[in-house]
């Protein structure tokens, strides 16, 4: 089926916006950040590292608490 111009007009416009749409939110979900955020951030390994880091530290004092109290409770 071909497509008036008119309809073309409306139709070309609307996919190519759609299409960067889609695109930067992919990139963020590919990148496990916030859907709206920017995806043209760099974020360098660095602090990636730092971040993994800090994260798993946290969650193993949170684990070392957890025993602790576990073993007064004993």
């Amino acid at each position: 089926m071909i497509l008036p111009m008119k309809n073309l007009k409306i139709t070309l416009p609307t996919l190519l916006i759609g299409l960067c749409i889609g695109l930067a939110l992919g990139v963020n979900i590919g990148r496990d950040k916030p859907l709206l955020s920017n995806p043209f951030d760099k974020t360098s390994l660095t602090d990636k590292i730092k971040n993994i880091g800090s994260e798993a530290l946290e969650t193993s004092g949170k684990a070392l608490e957890n025993t602790g109290k576990a073993l007064q409770g004993k």
